[in-house]
């Protein structure tokens, strides 16, 4: 009986650490850049799209094409890069345990 009463205080205590840490995720954000700087691309590691930032010199409208690459490739690495910290901060919490969906 005390295994089980221990192992329901464990599973209390991570169910806090993992609500804690996906709070904080939605605060941490992830900058990505693409085309030397000309376009960042920031994520939340909840994996939410912040914001993107684009340098005028690159707003070109003969060259459209351009711009739309260099912004996919920089919401591509950040929410990459988002869900690549997500998962490290994540696996803390859960330190090797198996839980479906972690």
């Amino acid at each position: 009986m005390a295994n089980i009463a221990k192992l329901m205080k464990q599973a209390m205590s991570m169910q806090k650490d993992l609500e804690r840490v996906q709070t904080e995720l939605v605060n941490r954000t992830i900058d990505f850049t693409s085309g030397g700087g000309m376009v960042v691309a920031t994520a939340r590691a909840d994996g939410t799209l912040a914001k993107i930032k684009i340098d005028p010199k690159v707003v070109n409208p003969t060259d459209v094409d351009l711009l739309e690459d260099l912004v996919l490739a920089a919401v591509d690495g950040a929410l990459k890069a988002a869900k690549e910290v997500a998962n490290q901060e994540m696996g803390k919490v859960t330190a090797g345990m198996r839980l479906p969906g972690m």
